[in-house]
């Protein structure tokens, strides 16, 4: 990475099924692409620009930028200095669970706004990657499941249900489907076309229309998420890439990176070492859970939640 710039992306096996991310990024630019999981991303500082819904995000410290589930969207710096955050990447049946539980949601549950100011759910998360850190698993998934509960009430709604309903919708959804069926060697544009009974530019069209960007964009963000499941099974780098249909393993790296926000190699090590917090686990006390607990559901006057596990602004992530 470049001068300064940091970033760290791993898993705590007390939170399964959610990734964790700490970075400070200056130059970094991520491409256009989704996540499988929900995006709760904590600013501490900088700004932090992403194309979403069709215009510019900007989130800058004490607030979050949220992206649902498969939902196209970018990510660079808004301002010279860059920015520093903490992100949790929650499943959509965890989401779906704590929602279930805690708020009167009906329907998949998502986020309505893609940027909230809210002081209080940032330092949450920092406490959650922190508590993640030391080992302790209480904290940890007491703390994501307040903040993912704050969040959907302070911004959460329905997931509009998609349909396909259009003869152009069902053509890209063809088209995905052989996408994925032929990731390693994918037919350009003019054949998947033809093989569908249609044209190049109605495929085009269509495609992104249902899924926010064109084919080859949206083969390249398959292709790293399906690497990403190769890396975590343990297959190495390179044949990861083989497999998945990038050229080599400098083709991958530079994908990657530019969409996970580490190198493939980084990314598996992390993957490697995920720690056994087993008989390290510090229990915090009753009142501390309980005190968490009301704060979530009462109105917090502008107060930020017990410093356990705050990072200071000058900590590196």
């Amino acid at each position: 990475m470049g001068s300064g710039e940091r970033a760290r992306h791993w898993q705590y096996s007390e939170l399964p099924g959610v990734d964790l991310l700490r970075a400070r990024y200056v130059r970094k630019t991520f491409v256009r692409h989704t996540h499988e999981h929900f995006v709760i991303a904590a600013i501490a500082d900088g700004v932090e620009v992403f194309h979403h819904g069709g215009g510019d995000q900007y989130a800058g410290a004490g607030a979050l930028a949220l992206v649902n589930p498969d939902t196209p969207h970018t990510g660079r710096a808004g301002v010279p200095e860059g920015w520093r955050y903490g992100a949790v990447y929650p499943s959509p049946d965890l989401v779906a669970e704590i929602a279930a539980e805690t708020t009167v949601i009906r329907g998949t549950p998502g986020f309505v706004r893609p940027v909230l100011e809210d002081p209080y759910a940032v330092a949450l998360v920092h406490q959650v990657l922190r508590a993640a850190d030391e080992g302790n698993a209480l904290a940890a998934d007491t703390l994501l499941r307040v903040a993912v509960t704050r969040l959907l009430r302070l911004n959460g709604g329905p997931l509009p249900q998609r349909e396909v309903r259009t003869a152009g919708a069902r053509t890209a959804a063809r088209a995905r489907e052989v996408l994925e069926a032929r990731m390693a060697e994918p037919p350009g544009l003019e054949r998947l076309a033809e093989e569908l009974g249609t044209s190049p530019f109605a495929l085009l069209r269509a495609f992104r229309e249902s899924y926010g960007m064109p084919p080859h964009t949206w083969l390249t963000d398959a292709r790293v998420r399906r690497a990403r499941r190769l890396l975590d099974g343990g297959t190495a780098p390179a044949e990861a890439a083989a497999l998945v249909g990038f050229t080599d393993q400098p083709h991958l790296n530079r994908h990657f990176s530019r969409i996970v926000g580490v190198p493939p190699g980084a990314y598996q090590r992390e993957r490697k070492n995920v720690q056994d917090a087993a008989g390290r686990v510090r229990l915090p006390s009753g009142t501390w859970q309980i005190r968490q607990l009301s704060q979530t559901y009462e109105p917090m006057d502008g107060r930020m939640p017990p410093s356990y596990g705050t990072p200071s602004v000058s900590e590196s992530p």
